[in-house]
């Protein structure tokens, strides 16, 4: 038989239920201890998906040793904390994005990790998604040619979904930061790591929320690429990812709820001019799986590579890489200037 990872999943709120889901058909994990500080959605998790064991606080997860793995969907203010706490209890950790909410808590859950040798993966769950693996892919076979621009947008209204107890609606947590990150990192995934930033919010939507509801940030790139990323928490529109990838040669738009990539390219066949007009007109529509929040293919791979003693794609680096660069924007934001993006780990 094939060895399962025991996981254990700290925090039994809304999103918990799409790790739980993830879980439930993996060949190599099984969920075994759930806890949460309010100890009747502990419970009710662990009655609704056959959990063995549930507790109010979590340290006593932490004790227990047949457990190798923790799951933390938790709020963004208390990543930290516990995600060290449960490396030092000798687990591995798959955190919830966004890392943490500030650098100074990455670098301590960076650290931990290095300390006790164990995993710390970061969970950037647009790197599952199988339109943007797929273009990643197209990029990297260089089917658009060089990379010219690449913009991403996180659309997603906000305005009845604060979070319990409000931990969305707090000054600390940045849009661009808590929903922002998925298309930051993308763009990240895509295009490596832009070294400057300059960026515009405004708040006009969510008026009685402490945060800037809509911004944009201006990326630079090494060798001349460019790219914008849009984060909207009060727009009224349906939740999209959509991204545009522009390249010399052709030009990628995707999103992760459509089941398809439309590409463009420069020539088709031999010819370049279509329709009598000189530009390119023809949308080809690759066809891709629909599966927006993969949470199945995430904790697949982290216990994938607690099992093969491999590292895990978003490792702390990743996630504070990301971080960095939405720190970047809010700081340009604040000042008005151009910030270069640090990622001093």
């Amino acid at each position: 038989m094939n060895k399962k990872i025991k996981l254990g999943m700290i925090g039994a709120g809304s999103f918990s239920r799409e790790h739980l889901e993830g879980i439930r058909g993996l060949k190599n994990a099984e969920i075994v201890a759930i806890a949460d500080s309010i100890e009747e959605r502990a419970k009710e998790k662990a009655e609704t998906f056959a959990i063995p064991s549930y507790y109010k606080d979590y340290k006593e997860l932490l004790a227990r040793e047949d457990i190798d793995a923790v799951t933390l969907p938790l709020p963004d203010q208390v990543h930290c904390q516990i995600a060290v706490d449960a490396l030092r209890a000798g687990k591995h950790v798959l955190c919830e994005k966004p890392m943490a909410l500030d650098i100074e808590e990455c670098k301590t859950m960076i650290a931990a990790a290095k300390e006790t040798g164990k995993q710390l993966m970061v969970g950037q769950i647009g790197r599952y998604t199988p339109a943007f693996v797929k273009a990643k892919q197209l990029v990297e076979e260089g089917v658009i040619g060089d990379l010219v621009f690449i913009e991403s947008e996180y659309a997603h209204d906000y305005s009845k979904i604060g979070g319990t107890g409000g931990w969305r609606v707090t000054p600390e947590r940045h849009p661009i930061l808590g929903g922002g990150c998925h298309a930051i990192d993308l763009i990240r995934m895509i295009a490596g790591n832009p070294t400057e930033v300059t960026a515009y919010a405004t708040n006009k939507v969510l008026l009685d929320w402490p945060i800037n509801d809509t911004t944009i940030g201006i990326m630079k790139f090494e060798n001349g690429v460019i790219g914008k990323v849009f984060n909207s928490h009060g727009c009224k529109r349906k939740y999209t990812m959509r991204t545009a990838v522009y390249g010399t040669k052709g030009t990628l738009i995707f999103d992760n709820t459509t089941p398809f990539i439309s590409v463009f390219k420069e020539e088709l066949n031999g010819m370049d001019s279509f329709l009598g007009e000189d530009q390119q007109v023809i949308e080809m529509k690759l066809p891709v799986q629909l599966n927006n929040h993969n949470c199945a293919g995430e904790i697949e791979d982290f216990c994938d590579c607690i099992l093969n003693n491999r590292p895990v794609t978003t490792d702390g680096v990743e996630g504070a890489s990301t971080v960095s660069v939405g720190l970047a924007i809010v700081k340009s934001v604040e000042t008005g200037l151009p910030v270069k993006v640090d990622y001093n780990f």
